[in-house]
């Protein structure tokens, strides 16, 4: 390759990675070498700027800028009229780094994460054919209620920011298979997200969550839900602490399942109230309890909850 000592080249695909590059180093490329290349690798170099010499690219259907120092994207990227994958990770971008027209690309796979922003460009939410949005490990406090205008979205990650809520208009979003929000201060779950119908995997790990809606659990297509690290996770496994019965209490079972008779002339009066109690038991989580229930009514009253879904109805779900 003309000019670039180590390199590498196929069919379509241009590879300047890790060659100590900067924002000039593309100008001694050849004009047909330029028009041949589909896929451009520009990955761990020393990029402040992407060049503006990248319009130059004409064929370009794959743009890999990520690790660099990048602080601005020119404005002649918008000149790739055929540009579907811009991968940008771990660059120094922001908000402002984006020129005004990036929404009229026509990008299906966008990666900003690693980077510096604080919000959601609203360059970003012009994209209508975009079917992966990434912006991981940034500096977001807040989804956009505009997000619902990337209406062919498949995934969307946003893990490893600081936003704390979600809006109830990411459930108009009918393509979107995999949302991840994990390692974020999200407190609750809209259950509007029900509407999620495609909604594959959702990563809620690591986050402030107590409860989730009922309505989550309607999501038919629904395979993977990651709630480690919630408080919500910390209160199922508590629930879920063993507590073996005892010995009365196995004795108990075995008089009742086998059905054997038993009077005040055979047992104390004491045990004979003990299996009695046991058919007369309110709790519906002792179907097979011998003894009076010693959980506590308002404990119960307050799982059921109209906001919220008990431990035992997430345990398919947790540990699916």
């Amino acid at each position: 390759m003309e000019g670039f000592e180590g390199a590498s080249s196929a069919e379509g695909v241009l590879d300047l990675s890790r060659l100590n590059l900067n924002s000039q180093s593309l100008d001694t490329i050849s004009e047909k070498r330029r028009k041949d290349t589909r896929q451009l690798y520009l990955s761990y170099n020393r990029m402040t700027i992407l060049p503006e010499s990248i319009c130059l690219f004409s064929s370009l259907e794959f743009l890999d800028i990520s690790n660099n120092t990048l602080s601005v994207i020119c404005e002649d990227i918008t000149r790739l009229t055929k540009l579907k994958t811009l991968i940008a990770k771990n660059n120094r971008l922001t908000e402002f780094s984006l020129p005004k027209e990036f929404g009229s690309l026509q990008l299906e796979v966008l990666n900003f994460s690693g980077n510096r922003f604080e919000e959601v460009p609203s360059q970003c939410l012009q994209l209508l054919k975009l079917q992966s949005l990434s912006l991981g490990g940034n500096r977001l406090k807040s989804i956009p209620a505009e997000i619902e205008s990337l209406t062919s979205l498949e995934l969307l990650y946003l893990g490893g920011n600081q936003i704390s809520s979600i809006p109830a208009e990411l459930a108009n979003l009918p393509l979107l298979s995999y949302l991840v929000l994990c390692d974020n201060r999200i407190q609750s779950i809209p259950p509007t997200l029900n509407r999620l119908h495609s909604l594959r995997s959702l990563s809620l790990h690591n986050n402030l969550l107590t409860y989730l809606p009922r309505e989550i659990l309607s999501l038919v297509q629904l395979q993977e839900l990651s709630l480690r690290g919630n408080p919500l996770v910390v209160r199922f496994i508590k629930d879920m602490t063993y507590d073996p019965p005892s010995l009365l209490e196995l004795a108990g079972r075995t008089v009742k399942s086998r059905n054997l008779l038993y009077s005040h002339k055979d047992l104390p009066s004491h045990l004979v109230n003990y299996l009695d109690m046991a058919s007369k038991c309110p709790n519906p989580k002792c179907a097979e309890c011998t003894s009076p229930c010693s959980s506590n009514p308002q404990s119960d009253a307050d799982s059921d909850d109209d906001n919220s879904v008990p431990a035992d109805r997430l345990q398919r779900v947790l540990l699916g």
